[in-house]
């Protein structure tokens, strides 16, 4: 399995966009990787927009950037709950900063603009959040899939198959856009 050994994160809080939560939970299961929900609370159930749930398997403080080898956002409106919670934010900068694979989509560059992340990198998100990556320092692009370094993103739910093959070829450390 290509992601044998791997251990990546999915962030979770109230309110997430199903499919930017469980279409890459279950892709990389399904490619071998060990799969962890971390919210600000362990072992506590969040809705979705829809009230599709997620139980979190560890709390953001109790982990750190040495636990994964990739970490993921998904959007809805999640990612304006998360970046309240410290421990969630810094866990992405941590993460970001030791060159491991981040990868977010839709409204999950909001994390990344609180991380303060993005300065100089090309990014993409859903459009009505352009000018929060811009003014966080990001070239914004409207493409599927952007890949700068260890960053990924996308925009939106019709996005996943590009934004998880990306997130798998850089964990196997295939070059980008391949």
């Amino acid at each position: 399995m290509e992601l044998h050994g791997k251990k990546i994160a999915i962030l979770a809080e109230q309110l997430y966009q199903e499919v930017e939560l469980w279409y890459p939970l279950y892709r990389f299961k399904e490619a071998g990787a060990e799969v962890i929900v971390v919210a600000p609370e362990a072992g506590k159930t969040y809705a979705s927009k829809l009230g599709y749930p997620v139980k979190s398997d560890k709390a953001a403080a109790e982990v750190t950037a040495a636990d994964f080898d990739a970490l993921i956002v998904p959007g809805g409106f999640s990612p304006d709950y998360m970046r309240r919670n410290a421990a969630m934010v810094q866990l992405v900068k941590a993460i970001t900063e030791q060159g491991k694979v981040v990868a977010a989509i839709c409204h999950g560059p909001w994390m990344l603009c609180s991380a303060d992340v993005l300065q100089g990198k090309r990014a993409t998100s859903f459009f009505s959040i352009k000018a929060d990556l811009v003014h966080a320092g990001a070239q914004w692009v409207d493409e599927e899939v952007v890949r700068d370094g260890n960053l990924i993103t996308s925009r939106q739910p019709d996005d996943l198959p590009a934004f998880c093959r990306e997130v798998i070829a850089a964990l196997i450390q295939v070059p980008a856009g391949v």
